[in-house]
């Protein structure tokens, strides 16, 4: 009994220790954001302040200058589209050729698709410039087609290790069986493989949607006005004279918030997606 009474004690204080563990980690990380959220509701003249102000009367001034004078909305819709577009392509062609790997023999496959991954290996400084001579002969400057054939080319890639990994969970008998009740391989495909990897696909589809949401470097060199992206638009509020914190962190919130909602949306495939096996 003694020594039941001792493990139990033991177990406790290890479950009260990791909670402590985690509540430091959730708050180290949470600090940056809540202060981003309170300087885009603090006025001008409390910024600079030290010690900060945490007692302040919230304005929106600085949201409201962003999208009037700023003009900020056509930012945000175009790193929407860019976003969306090239999730949905990169998925649209990354999906079947994971399946293709998975399933059928190809000669050099291995080789192959670490050859399609070294696309995320390079550094994007790299690649850039012969990206936009490309673009500059077929005049795609500054136009939404160019990012989103730019992240379609580093994205896809990943969906193809992504998916593959899922793709080899699920055996080759429920193809075939599909197949032997009338189904094609395209409608096996859609029809039973497909909705089985649904947690692949959408983790696949956040984490793309991030990246090209939050790009930066391709989006600075690539476009001028017309297709400026949201993380372009926010490095505009940093001047030679002086760095105008209120609309830079408004911005930033503006950022923040439909990433955060769309992995709320997809957090019970995201996390599914990250747990079964896809990463190994």
């Amino acid at each position: 009994m003694t020594i039941s009474k001792e493990k139990m004690s033991a177990q406790h204080i290890w479950g009260v220790v990791r909670y402590f563990l985690v509540a430091i980690i959730v708050v180290f990380f949470s600090v940056p954001v809540v202060w981003t959220v309170l300087t885009s509701v603090k006025p001008d003249i409390l910024i600079p302040k030290m010690p900060p102000s945490w007692w302040f009367r919230p304005t929106g001034e600085h949201y409201v200058s962003i999208f009037l004078e700023k003009h900020l909305g056509k930012a945000l819709w175009n790193s929407f589209i860019i976003a969306s577009v090239s999730t949905i392509c990169s998925l649209a062609v990354g999906v079947p050729a994971a399946y293709a790997f998975s399933r059928f023999r190809i000669p050099g496959g291995e080789n192959l698709a670490f050859y399609f991954l070294t696309s995320r290996m390079a550094p994007p400084i790299s690649v850039i410039l012969p990206l936009f001579l490309i673009f500059k002969t077929l005049h795609l400057i500054d136009t939404r087609v160019a990012l989103i054939i730019a992240y379609m080319t580093f994205n896809f890639s990943f969906v193809i290790w992504m998916m593959r990994g899922f793709f080899n969970e699920i055996p080759k008998d429920l193809d075939e069986s599909a197949m032997i009740e009338g189904c094609s391989r395209f409608g096996a495909f859609c029809k039973i493989v497909l909705p089985l990897t649904a947690p692949g696909i959408a983790a696949s589809a956040v984490l793309c949607f991030i990246f090209s949401w939050n790009e930066f470097l391709f989006a600075l060199i690539l476009t001028n006005i017309e297709a400026k992206t949201l993380p372009v638009a926010a490095a505009g509020f940093i001047t030679d004279r002086m760095v105008l914190w209120g609309k830079l962190c408004a911005t930033s919130v503006v950022i923040y918030l439909p990433v955060m909602l769309f992995a709320l949306l997809l957090r019970r495939y995201l996390v599914r997606g990250l747990t079964l096996g896809a990463i190994k």
